[in-house]
């Protein structure tokens, strides 16, 4: 079983908006953090030594066959100053806070060796998150 994908939370809030009627008004913006293995059922699990959160701006949700995809609108992009340690970031978190906040999901990055003292960038659109839609 694979602690990858929607939290639990984020994923019974939705179910309640769409099946229930229940009120849920999304989140006023989603940050991301950086990790060196899977981060866990919440989140916490292998955090980067770069544990600066930055905030990610989402384009339109679309879909096309099985798959609907939201991906990132602008690069996300961690400065020389803040990537402090070599190391490989292969997974990434989000949440609805820049520190502490709510555990919104978690997904892979293809892996990628970061060097102290360079910039670390994920590209516009690299950041996907998806749900399986009816075909």
């Amino acid at each position: 079983m694979s602690s990858l994908g929607f939290a639990a939370a984020t994923s019974r809030a939705s179910l309640d908006a769409k099946f229930r009627g229940v009120s849920y008004g999304g989140n006023a913006a989603v940050w991301v953090q950086l990790h060196t293995a899977v981060p866990g059922a919440a989140g916490t699990t292998a955090v980067a030594t770069n544990n600066t959160r930055h905030q990610v701006t989402f384009a339109a949700a679309s879909s096309s066959g099985t798959t609907a995809t939201i991906a990132n609108s602008a690069a996300i992009v961690w400065s020389t100053s803040e990537v402090t340690a070599s190391e490989d970031y292969s997974h990434f978190s989000l949440w609805t806070a820049s520190t502490a906040g709510t555990f919104l999901g978690s997904g892979l990055l293809t892996a990628n060796p970061a060097s102290a003292g360079n910039t670390f960038t994920i590209a516009i659109g690299a950041l996907v998150c998806s749900e399986n839609v009816a075909s």
